[in-house]
């Protein structure tokens, strides 16, 4: 690889893909629209730090715009797109299901278009562990993946089936990431680590959907970062799970994870689960594994350690940071 696209390089999981390949001497492409799906102050933060780096250029652009998009296909030629870019979180996804399916699905296509006509022919793309609802644990990348609970899921699905498409009729090589929860130092504010964190320093009560007994399979950014690099190798077209792959944790003894780093007790608001969210989740990472030469370097705790020693370095302004 001497230069790549990385879409929503803003993002939390793709700024870190993209330190990894300046760190390897690769021109790094970055796009974002740097939306308000949750608090920009920590998408402005990520993109100093990215901004510093040699080999880096930044465009603000929409993959869901293919008007946006050409114009960086024309004077750049790409040998592998890592397309990070989604809007992410279930229950949003409820209440505007159109801009799920319009960045999610219709940015894959426009991506998928542009790599066909300007002859790119590799493509890392972000899925999600949410496409598993009704399987049996732990989750395989084999199993018919027919029932997504809520339309974040949907959407993914018909990025998958599309890039699928594309490999079929163009030879385009695909491979699918099918992420499992992640989390890690300035992780998205809608997620549940950055949320408890804030709430529980701040003597905040936590809302915790169900009865806190639902389980997690949650994977360090810096591993996910890891393997997504790995996949941008030859592969024809498959799938592959990256996750914690060891024993799922339950949500109430997470939080008692960030109390004990805190040392601060959490005050828990019960509230009923949405019928969207999965209740449980475990990868099953043998594949990723085999094809990969991959598996997670980084612990539950180890990772929480990170992450709240991040927080409190960055209190100053991520207690500002609206949820």
């Amino acid at each position: 690889m001497k230069t790549v696209l990385v879409t929503g390089s803003a993002g939390f999981i793709a700024s870190q893909v993209a330190h990894r390949l300046l760190d390897q001497g690769i021109e790094v492409i970055g796009i974002d629209n740097v939306n308000d799906a949750y608090d920009k102050r920590i998408k402005n933060h990520r993109m100093e730090v990215l901004a510093k780096r040699d080999g880096f250029q930044f465009y603000e652009a929409d993959i869901e715009n293919l008007y946006d998009l050409q114009p960086i296909f024309e004077k750049h030629s790409f040998d592998v797109i890592f397309n990070l870019a989604a809007r992410a979180g279930v229950r949003y996804s409820i209440e505007n299901p159109h801009v799920y399916m319009q960045s999610n699905a219709q940015g894959a296509l426009n991506l998928l278009e542009l790599m066909r006509k300007f002859d790119c022919e590799k493509l890392v793309i972000a899925s999600t562990s949410s496409l598993y609802a009704g399987h049996s644990m732990p989750f395989r990348e084999d199993l018919a993946v027919e029932q997504p609970l809520s339309p974040y899921a949907a959407s993914k699905k018909a990025a998958e089936v599309m890039c699928y498409t594309y490999h079929h009729l163009f030879q385009i090589d695909v491979s699918i990431l099918r992420y499992f929860t992640v989390y890690g130092p300035a992780g998205r504010p809608d997620m549940a680590p950055f949320r408890f964190i804030k709430w529980i320093h701040e003597g905040t009560p936590i809302t915790v959907f169900g009865d806190g007994t639902q389980t997690r399979d949650f994977t360090y950014v810096d591993d996910i970062a890891r393997g997504t690099l790995l996949a941008a190798k030859p592969m024809g077209h498959t799938v592959i799970n990256l996750g914690g792959g060891k024993r799922p944790i339950a949500l109430l003894d997470f939080i008692h994870m960030i109390e004990d780093r805190l040392d601060k007790k959490a005050e828990l608001v019960f509230k009923p689960m949405s019928a969207s969210e999965m209740i449980d989740t475990s990868a099953d990472i043998r594949k990723a594994k085999e094809v990969l030469d991959w598996e997670p370097e980084i612990d539950l705790d180890e990772g929480l350690d990170r992450t709240v020693e991040w927080y409190l370095e960055n209190v100053e302004w991520a207690s500002q940071v609206e949820l």
